[in-house]
């Protein structure tokens, strides 16, 4: 609405207009400006009443869940009801999921707080706390006056401004009737409702706070601001009035126990814009309407309530349409709400007039209360629920369908992003979370189905994607969360019977699986939106669900862009716009796929496939060769466990198969793509059309390369025979000058070579530690060319036969511009394939070392012998600088394969304890020392800790490399941290030790697990950490068993799976 000011022509006339407008606000408000009369000791008087009823509200998310994503955050709230112990906060501050807060009054006294009402639509609600928990405090309750406010009052706006403990901000109220603010477009918005507005200037963490006048009262309910000027939004008070009353009737005072109070409320699922009377003309309003309505209004009435949207499904989705205007029973916002949530479950009849025809239409109004979601499925990460009132009406989908509010890790892997609609499941139609709840209970470990979604950025079709349940314990079994009015918590039990997920047997057959698939690009960018939500005070920004970075964060971010350096290494993220879809995908109602007999299948798909390759006619005799001994690796890691510093979650890149046999598959590739043990790995033959697992066996400790079996079975018959191993030529060794052939695949699985010339086949490596560390390559002499494909091609060098003579291998680095800003980068680097033989016939031949189940067989693995220290190479003629008189000798070591020569002649002689004798020189004399060496297996790290949301494991190699430990112990080491954890809402966050427990050390994860047992829930703990940088710290923070139970996941190499245990959890049956 236009400011009628504005548009008139003389001065004179603007103050008789003013002078007019003040004696009808007289007529309205008693007194009428004695608000503008206030002095500076009555407000001094008023703030020393409200200001001890302020409290700080620092509120934890546990998980995502319908508009909100997890996090913690700071925000305000304030006492309305001092004898039930009820504190008033906005909506978003309440949360519409899981949620810890505490409160923390003016004395600094905290007490837990519980919600008990959060609004479905309006941005308010009530948090519950103990009055008799306040010991040290005088304070008294705000009373609300919502009839108060008018323009032109004078008004204070207190609480916790930018994440001050008070700040006190002065305004005015300039506008009653401002529309509902837009927060996002995929978030949660306020609507049928109006806004007050006030040049305030309130920022993030005085969501909450109190609007008061010059008596204390509270007239308003501060809720956003836009971030472009000073404006702040109030939400009204009349209907957190009524809520209010209604929760007071049902509890005299506070006790333990509170019942649930049920709050009517009713809605047709439409959305109504105020309207100004000329644009309602403008829809066609007839003028005796007009009349009659601005006869029946007060005289500050200036338009009516027009229809501006209708949520699918709902109870007047056939009967109003966009356009529509309300002519007779409301007009204004606080009418139409006092109607329908006065007539739930019951027949309203209304009057609207439609491009000037006057229409009766009737409605039964809907409970909103039965709209709005009060439990989710938690499966692998993913957080899924009915789609509720807020989103159905952003996207414009019925209510009640199954929505992705988290896709996790499962989903994600199979590329659903946030927000899709699950439509389909392993081939049944999925309109409710029961029936994907059923589906999901007969399916096993390991099994690969195909899903439908759509999104409301691609409302129109749909998309297919092939989602592969985790073969692997690196979630607990899927489990439902129910709200609890009474006790404020979400409660969980088991979804499906825990013997439902049983190891799936092996991979499906040709024709039992997919038969084609597709790739179909999809999703749209979004738009940053104008006005922020004054949500708290957020603790930082993070990169996943998991997180690394050391400083504050805010709630997870919903999509998160990367600045790849190439293509080799993908966001998770990334596959929310790029999705893999599956067609042709037929499945009968038991679920089971309709396909032709096998033997037949796989016999045309063979040769079809070859046909196909023989289409390549200009191919080297290298290409030929080594073609069908390539494989193409995709990589994902849960965010659960991203251990070792690994930086991202999507790897791919070219492995060449090292043995192939009838019971076992061993292929290499580098260690930028398979970075840990703990992932989850896809092989793709370049030899034969079929995608299956594979298992980390063997990640080399020195060397940038992992050894990945597979069960050659799953290949079939056909498959088995076409695929091969490679031959291995690790002598001679390349030299300058020498000519190579460089071969991998690209994504199209069609392999790609050029010949080069080795320019460098000594070239030592020097990379440098990143931020968050992690492998990275040392002491080792790779092999450089003039040409190659770029940074994200890797493959294998052969001599003109196709025998292999190093693997292509990709390498991550990280660069560094100034002090404080990096970016990952990669590079491709020639590893001559010696290294890998040397393990390989270990394998084969049997190695001393621990066993590892491979395909059902038992097998010791090799263990290597390396010295523990870094070294790089220089020139003798800086040696001599440094005072190195005598030459050098063949016994002298000139290169890093002399070191590792040395290493393993130790383990042939076996009477020397491992110690090396060597020779140095120091400080311009030659020094003789005993050097112990250390055995290194090929496992990686094969155990991990959550406490509270943080990732603890042993020190790995990339941080003992840094060259520092804590004497206290160094075997508690956090890796990451959750979202929405303690570890978040408190500050433990990652590259840190912790040392010590309430006093007691922990050095390593035993020693760990035997304190924390003994913490209670809700305990608060003290913690004792040590950062990289060798800085000391202690901090507290409390427990929380119901959300985030303690839990220890570890690699069995007896059944080659990852189980994972809880270690300390709650009962819920007796929460």
């Amino acid at each position: 609405m236009g400011d009628p000011l504005e548009r008139l022509g003389s001065e004179a006339e603007m103050e008789s207009l003013e002078s007019t407008m003040k004696e009808e606000l007289c007529m309205e408000i008693d007194p009428p400006f004695k608000e503008n009369v206030a002095t500076a000791e009555d407000w001094r008087k008023a703030l020393s009443k409200v200001v001890p009823a302020v409290v700080v509200l620092r509120t934890t998310a546990c998980r995502a869940f319908d508009t909100e994503s997890a996090g913690a955050s700071y925000a305000t709230g304030f006492v309305v009801d001092k004898r039930r112990g009820i504190i008033l906060t906005n909506r978003h501050v309440v949360k519409a999921g899981p949620v810890v807060a505490e409160a923390i009054f003016l004395n600094r006294e905290e007490i837990p707080v519980y919600p008990i009402y959060r609004d479905p639509v309006h941005d308010f609600g009530f948090f519950r706390y103990d009055p008799a928990a306040i010991q040290f405090l005088n304070y008294e309750e705000i009373p609300l006056a919502p009839e108060a406010a008018c323009v032109g009052l004078e008004i204070r706006v207190v609480g916790n401004d930018s994440g001050e403990k008070v700040s006190i901000l002065a305004g005015t109220l300039a506008r009653l009737d401002r529309d509902a603010p837009h927060y996002k477009k995929d978030g949660y918005n306020d609507f049928n409702t109006f806004y007050m507005q006030a040049a305030s200037g309130t920022k993030g963490g005085s969501s909450g706070s109190p609007v008061i006048d010059w008596q204390g009262r509270a007239v308003a309910l501060n809720a956003g601001s836009k971030s472009s000027s000073a404006s702040a939004f109030f939400l009204p008070l009349e209907r957190v009035v009524r809520a209010l009353e209604f929760l007071q009737k049902g509890r005299n005072s506070y006790s333990n126990k509170w019942e649930a109070v049920s709050i009517p409320r009713g809605t047709l699922q439409v959305t109504f814009v105020h309207k100004g009377f000329d644009e309602t003309r403008r829809l066609g309003l007839q003028s005796d309407t007009e009349q009659i309505v601005r006869h029946a209004s007060p005289l500050e009435e200036t338009g009516m309530l027009v229809v501006d949207s209708v949520v699918p499904g709902g109870p007047a989705y056939t009967q109003l349409e966009p356009g529509d205007v309300l002519v007779h029973v409301v007009t204004q916002f606080l009418k139409l709400e006092t109607l329908l949530d006065d007539s739930v479950d019951q027949k309203i009849v209304l009057q609207i007039e439609r491009g000037g025809t006057s229409l009766t239409v009737n409605f039964v109004v809907q409970d909103l209360h039965s709209i709005t979601p009060d439990y989710f499925l938690e499966v692998s990460g993913a957080v899924i629920h009915p789609l509720s009132y807020q989103q159905a009406r952003n996207f414009r989908f019925h209510c009640g369908l199954v929505y992705v509010s988290e896709p996790g890790y499962m989903l994600f892997r199979a590329g659903v992003p946030r927000h899709a609609i699950i439509k389909k499941f392993a081939g049944e139609e999925i309109s409710q979370l029961d029936e994907l709840i059923s589906v999901l209970s007969k399916l096993s470990r390991g099994a690969r189905v195909p899903l439908e979604y759509i999104s409301y950025t691609d409302r129109h079709r749909r998309k297919s994607v092939l989602v592969t349940v985790d073969r692997h314990e690196w979630y607990a079994p899927p489990q439902i969360y129910t709200r609890d009015d009474s006790s404020g918590l979400w409660t969980a039990k088991p979804a499906i019977q825990p013997e439902s997920l049983q190891l799936s047997s092996a991979v499906n057959p040709i024709g039992q699986g997919v038969t084609s698939q597709t790739v179909v690009p999809s999703g749209e960018e979004t738009h940053a939106e104008h006005v922020n939500l004054v949500h708290s005070l957020e603790l930082a920004d993070g990169i996943t669900t998991m997180e690394t970075s050391d400083d504050h964060s805010s709630e997870e971010p919903h999509s998160r862009e990367e600045s790849d350096v190439g293509t080799k290494k993908r966001r998770v993220s990334d596959l929310s716009v790029n999705g893999i879809a599956v067609t042709d995908c037929s499945l009968s109602e038991t679920g089971e796929v309709k396909s032709a007999d096998s033997s037949t299948m796989e016999s045309e798909i063979s040769r079809d496939y070859q046909g196909a390759m023989t289409v390549t006619t200009n191919a080297s005799l290298a290409e030929s060769v080594i073609e069908p001994t390539l494989v193409m690796f995709e990589v994902h890691i849960p965010q659960a466990i991203m251990l070792d510093g690994v930086h991202s979650q999507h790897f791919f890149g070219t492995g060449v198969i090292v043995y192939h046999s009838q019971d076992l598959g061993l292929v290499a590739v580098d260690r930028n793509t398979v970075a840990i043990s703990a992932s989850d790995v896809m092989l793709s033959f370049a030899a034969f059309p079929i995608e299956i697992p594979g298992e980390v066996v063997f990640l080399h400790p020195v060397h940038n390369y992992a050894l990945v079996a597979y069960d050659p079975s799953a290949l079939g018959a056909i498959g088995a025979s076409m695929v091969r191993a490679a031959e291995l030529l690790p002598e001679p060794a390349l030299h300058r000058g020498d000519s190579v052939c460089l071969v991998g695949l690209n994504r199209s699985l069609h392999a790609t070579s050029r010949k080069s010339i080795v320019t460098n086949p000594y070239a030592a490596l020097n990379i440098s530690s990143a931020d968050c560390p992690r492998y990275r390559a040392t002491n080792m002499e790779v092999i450089e060319l003039d040409t190659d494909f770029g940074s994200s091609f890797s493959g294998v060098l052969t001599d003109e036969q196709g025998r292999v003579q190093a693997i292509w291998g990709s390498f991550s680095t990280q660069l560094k511009f100034g002090c404080s800003t990096s970016e990952d980068h990669q590079f491709v680097r020639g590893i001559p394939v010696y290294a890998v033989s040397q393990v390989l016939d270990k394998i084969i031949n049997g190695a001393k070392g621990l066993p590892l189940l491979i395909n059902g067989v038992s097998r010791p693995m090799p263990l290597v012998r390396i010295l523990e220290v870094e070294l790089y190479p220089t020139l003798l003629s800086k040696a001599r600088s440094f005072a190195l008189e005598r030459s050098l000798g063949p016994s002298s070591f000139t290169c890093f394969i002399d070191i590792e020569n040395a290493c393993q002649a130790l383990d042939k002689s076996g009477d020397n304890d491992g110690n090396l004798k060597l020779t140095i020189f120091r400080q311009g004399r030659e020094i003789d020392l005993i050097v112990g060496t250390d055995v290194r297996d090929g496992n990686g790290t094969t155990r991990v800790i959550n406490w509270c949301g943080c990732i603890v494991q042993d020190s790995h190699p990339a941080v003992r490399a840094l060259g520092f430990l804590p004497e206290e112990g160094h075997g508690v080491y956090v890796a990451r941290w959750c979202h929405g954890s303690p570890v978040h809402r408190y500050g433990l966050y990652a590259l840190q030790w912790i040392v010590e427990i309430n006093g007691k050390p922990t050095p390593d994860l035993d020693a760990f697990l035997n304190v924390t047992k003994e913490l209670g829930h809700g305990e608060f703990v003290r913690v004792r950490t040590v950062h990289l940088n060798g800085k000391p710290r202690v901090l507290t923070l409390k427990q929380d068993l119901h959300y985030w139970p303690t839990w220890e996941l570890r690699f069995d190499p007896n059944n080659a799976v990852w189980r994972r245990e809880t270690i300390r959890g709650l009962d819920y049956s007796v929460v």
